[in-house]
């Protein structure tokens, strides 16, 4: 965990976001900015949020800890009380506060990122640099779904 001055520093200048539902809307803006699906962060009863527009750190806070388990991809995933990231195009870096279930280990989820090539998968990677990769229809939900399928289509 960082020291109470570096989050600070960190945090300078921030645009903070307090009230579930306030966070939950500009959490999905920055998602859809970024390319992501509405479900790839199922954060649950945040508290706030905040985004450093000038280096794009961004963090958000829940009440408490909370499981997900991606149907999708058969993956079980662990969201700390607070999970934070800096956005770049089309990626989510240095992120803390995220693991993921592997055999029977938590594997924290350090990078998340869509192709510029391959636009309909997500990769994930770990701080030893490895990683995997799932389809994007795996984290939306059935509007986004449907659209994507429109867009493939054309």
């Amino acid at each position: 965990m960082a020291s109470k001055k570096s989050q600070e520093e960190q945090r300078a200048g921030a645009e903070i976001i307090y009230g579930a539902e306030d966070c939950y809307n500009h959490s999905l803006q920055q998602l859809r900015g970024l390319g992501f699906p509405r479900g790839v962060l199922p954060l649950k009863d945040l508290e706030e949020c905040g985004l450093v527009r000038e280096t794009g750190f961004v963090w958000m806070k829940q009440k408490a800890p909370y499981e997900h388990f991606f149907v999708g991809t058969n993956t079980l995933v662990r969201y700390d009380k607070e999970v934070t990231a800096f956005l770049d195009k089309g990626k989510m870096k240095k992120m803390s506060g995220v693991k993921s279930r592997q055999l029977l280990l938590w594997v924290p989820i350090v990078e998340m990122s869509i192709e510029e090539t391959a636009k309909d998968k997500i990769y994930f990677k770990t701080p030893m640099g490895i990683g995997r990769s799932f389809p994007i229809t795996a984290f939306m939900d059935e509007e986004e779904k449907e659209k994507h399928m429109k867009e493939v289509e054309e």
